[in-house]
């Protein structure tokens, strides 16, 4: 006779379950042996990690298309991500939120509204209507990719919605990755501390993923306050998209009824400031931090190998050279935003070093 607790792994939902492990395991192996070779590769000759795996991934990007390995892949590239910021919060505590200052706050603040503001008033210049604007400024602005599907969930449809969709993600994510290897020589060229470099990676890169790969390139201390401004930025998508439906609904120009919105805020980044808290609010023990410390490291690093897999640059080209520009033209604005408002803060920023 079949024990009770035995019959309970064949239910199809846990039959389910190993199948999608199935399914998802040769991607996550092809992400995982990108990271192993990176950190060897790291650990001997001193080059970046997080740089090493997004560069031998997009030297690899053509098993992103493999059937087998597809599904792993993008599961590396979101999940993976995920879970290894979410675990990033037991590296933050409010003492390091504190420490980042009203200053900052206000400069991540109006750099996101800033460029929101850029992007409407220069449409025209390029051709394009106030709709494309908002999302492709919401993306640049807010957190990549994730912004520039939450506001197209909200914006009214017409025959080229998908197709401005589908460009802002290539684009904003292969501008990510540009400014992932840019900025940080760029930090350095204005002579930013490690700490200031973090606030100017989290504010001025779009997609979480880059941000992270970007900070932690540069130091532990860049990579941690990268991340924390770059969830302040995350955390602003709620309102700004709440603002939006208003306005859409106020003028009647809400778009097709019943189009699912994906969530406001993310669940990430509650699992990454719930972790935040109890750091804030408990004395863990070493043992535990460390290993998830460890634990989120490797889990970046196969996102971030996952995420070089994902990205074909040749993408860019299919999506129009104005509309290529008024993305570039929005980056560029608010790296220079941040740099700017940074040279005028850092008095305040120096103090907390």
């Amino acid at each position: 006779m079949v024990k009770p607790e035995m019959q309970s792994l064949d239910t199809p939902a846990v039959l389910a379950l190993l199948a999608d492990g199935r399914r998802m395991l040769p991607g996550l192996l092809v992400a995982g042996v990108i990271a192993l070779a990176s950190q060897f590769i790291a650990e001997h000759y001193g080059a970046p990690a997080m740089l090493l795996a997004l560069l031998i991934g997009i030297a690899l990007n053509f098993l992103s298309e493999d059937r087998v390995c597809k599904p792993g892949i993008a599961f590396g590239g979101k999940t993976m991500l995920r879970l290894g910021v979410a675990l990033l919060g037991l590296r933050i505590s409010f003492d390091m939120v504190n420490a980042l200052g009203l200053p900052v706050v206000l400069l991540v603040a109006s750099g996101t509204l800033l460029t929101i503001g850029f992007g409407l008033a220069f449409a025209r210049f390029f051709g394009f209507e106030l709709r494309f604007a908002f999302l492709s400024a919401g993306s640049v602005a807010i957190c990549g990719a994730s912004a520039a599907m939450a506001i197209a969930a909200v914006l009214p449809k017409d025959e080229r919605s998908e197709d401005q969709l589908v460009f802002t993600v290539v684009g904003v994510t292969i501008l990510s990755t540009v400014a992932m290897i840019l900025y940080p020589v760029l930090s350095q060229t204005l002579g930013f501390t490690d700490r200031m470099a973090g606030v100017y990676l989290g504010a001025t890169i779009h997609d979480v993923a880059q941000v992270v790969g970007a900070g932690f390139s540069v130091s532990e201390e860049a990579g941690e306050t990268a991340t924390l401004v770059k969830l302040l930025r995350v955390a602003m998508l709620a309102p700004i998209v709440l603002v939006a439906l208003t306005v859409l609904r106020a003028s009647n120009r809400n778009g097709e009824p019943g189009a699912s919105s994906p969530p406001l805020i993310p669940l990430f980044v509650v699992g990454f400031v719930a972790l935040a808290t109890l750091n804030s609010l408990v004395s863990l023990p070493p043992y535990v931090t460390e290993t998830a410390a460890s634990i989120s490291r490797w889990l970046l690093l196969l996102a971030i190998a996952a995420v070089g897999l994902k990205t074909v640059p040749k993408d860019l080209v299919k999506v129009g050279k104005r509309a290529a520009a008024f993305l570039v033209a929005q980056t560029v604005f608010l790296a220079v935003v941040i740099a700017t408002g940074q040279l005028v803060v850092l008095p305040y920023l120096k103090g907390g070093s």
